[in-house]
């Protein structure tokens, strides 16, 4: 094989080398996992059978981080003071160091028994620093067999640059693991204020929540929305993060700016492009003039991005640069716009797991989860209910021109609902129920699950199992517990009117089990016969599906 052969080989397993190093360190948030599979690359690709990364304990002390080729006995023993030996050296000086035969240099200390001299063959050692500017973060060497058609220089600069990319990802994984710690450290202190403070002192306009957990939602939005830093709502689809955010805009410095959002998820990646960033005149069929994007429409506000889990990995990249510089080019043109604007993102996707399948980058994943706010599903909440609904009838009551108002058997139905499709869902299941409601009062027969329409049945696969099937002193698994019967004359009564009677918690038990008496009847700790008598006592019409 000729000399240039060689070279385009080296070259080409070179870059692969370097491809394959970037992605690993872009996996995985396990930074020593990381380090472990690139050396692991690096020794196979490139022919380095013992390969090594001392990072510092202390400040003048180094130590084996991770290794390729070396017993858990000789990693124990790598242990390098600052200026001592060529791994101390090259960290002290931030200068590689090549050393062509490691038996006839008397600088290198065989401090891991690594090199004897009695092994067959000369071996060479390459040391280089992880350098960024002029701050040294480790040490990256190899050793390997010396040949005739051995290029130690290349050896040298392939290891610079891999040395590079681990002190990057070094970096980061120090600044995040910071980040996280002083983010426990408040949430902490917030907790901690939390319990001194009485419930429902937090308050959002325009949001309902006076439950603990959304009392919690409260108090963060309160404590991050003064900051600049980007805010993640996280969520399941339904809980209201579009309302959060708008509510950490107004509670923010740039309440007088504009708050604009993006549903990332309901535009094309070749759309998404021209709506963030704008377009010039002529950039593509339709472009028949200038038009600024959202970001610049954002200026000195807030750009809400819901559905960020859902781009795709080139616009991931794209997003990125965008986030560190807040600057960017329109679509077909080269004049750099700049943009001040505070971000926030959602999602109800799980951006860890994207993470590790490689789907969502890591490094957009740490420039937007900076300040995480976790929203409470409905069925977490249901202290809340009663005022929802109160809110909602209320709003379609003003829509409408209508008097509706809601019973306690119906209430009683909603506060049980297990409620997949959270807020959103409730709001629709109210004004179908208020809409094809007989008269001004919704009754319980009025209820979507009460007509065998319910989505929350259908989307979670209810069982309708009966007795007979599991026996009758058998509970049922899918039999849905009794809630504290003081919870529910609560919600049925805010008020303070009189406790629910028996004739209400008849037909709420009813309701739970599909009507299915046998069911009902292990609920409330009745026989059978009791509760059927208790139905025929009350008026109470058994439905049959």
């Amino acid at each position: 094989m000729s000399s240039q052969s060689v070279h385009e080989v080296r070259s080409h397993v070179e870059l692969v080398t370097v491809y394959e190093v970037c992605r690993t360190l872009c996996s995985s948030l396990d930074i020593r996992h990381s380090f472990h599979v690139a050396l692991n690359i690096l020794s196979t690709h490139l022919g380095m059978p013992r390969v090594m990364l001392a990072l510092p304990d202390q400040p003048s002390q180094l130590r084996i981080h991770s290794s390729v080729g070396l017993s858990e006995e000789q990693v124990q023993r790598g242990l390098w003071q600052a200026n001592e030996g060529v791994v101390g050296h090259v960290f002290s000086s931030g200068m590689p160091l090549v050393i062509s035969d490691v038996c006839q240099e008397p600088q290198l200390i065989n401090r891991t028994g690594a090199f004897n001299a009695d092994e067959a063959g000369v071996y060479a050692f390459v040391a280089v620093p992880l350098k960024i500017e002029q701050a040294v973060h480790g040490v990256l060497a190899a050793r390997r067999v010396l040949q005739s058609n051995t290029r130690l220089f290349d050896d040298q600069r392939i290891l610079t640059m891999i040395a590079s990319l681990l002190a990057q990802a070094l970096l980061l994984h120090k600044a995040v693991s910071s980040e996280h710690e002083r983010l426990q450290r408040e949430a902490v202190m917030l907790h901690k204020a939390l319990q001194r403070e009485r419930p429902g002192r937090f308050k959002l306009d325009h949001v309902i929540g006076h439950s603990k957990p959304m009392q919690r939602v409260f108090a963060e939005v309160h404590q991050a929305a003064p900051a600049k830093a980007t805010v993640l709502l996280r969520g399941e689809s339904g809980t209201g993060k579009e309302v959060i955010a708008q509510a950490v805009h107004k509670l923010s410095p740039r309440r007088d700016g504009p708050f604009v959002a993006v549903n990332c998820a309901a535009i094309s990646e070749t759309l998404l492009e021209s709506e963030l960033f704008g377009h010039e005149r002529g950039a593509f069929t339709g472009a028949i003039g200038e038009r600024k994007g959202r970001f610049e429409q954002a200026h000195q506000g807030t750009l809400f991005l819901d559905e960020i889990g859902d781009i795709s990995a080139a616009f991931q990249a794209r997003l990125l640069r965008v986030l560190q510089e807040r600057a960017f080019e329109r679509v077909g043109g080269n004049r750099t716009v700049h943009v001040d604007v505070r971000l926030i993102c959602a999602t109800n996707r799980d951006l860890e797991d994207m993470v590790r399948r490689g789907e969502f980058r890591s490094d957009l994943y740490f420039r937007i989860n900076v300040i995480p706010i976790y929203l409470p599903a409905l069925r977490e909440r249901r202290a809340d209910i009663p005022a929802l609904v109160d809110h909602f009838i209320k709003r379609f009551n003003d829509e409408n021109q209508r008097r509706v108002a809601m019973s306690p058997e119906a209430l009683n139905i909603l506060m049980s609902c297990q409620w997949p499709g959270n807020v959103r869902e409730l709001q629709n299941c109210i004004e179908r129920a208020a809409t094809m409601a007989h008269g001004d009062t919704v009754q319980a027969g009025d209820v979507a699950c009460e007509q065998n329409r319910c989505l929350t049945k259908t989307l979670n696969h209810f069982e309708q199992r009966t007795a007979g099937e599991l026996g009758a002193n058998q509970a049922a698994p899918d039999d849905p517990p009794l809630p504290n019967q003081a919870d529910i004359d609560m919600a049925l009564a805010p008020n303070g009117a009189a406790p629910v009677g028996e004739r209400e918690r008849l037909i709420w038990a009813m309701a739970q089990c599909g009507w299915v008496q046998a069911k009902a009847a292990r609920i409330l700790k009745l026989t059978p016969r009791q509760l059927s008598y208790a139905l025929q006592k009350h008026g109470i019409d058994v439905r049959r599906f």
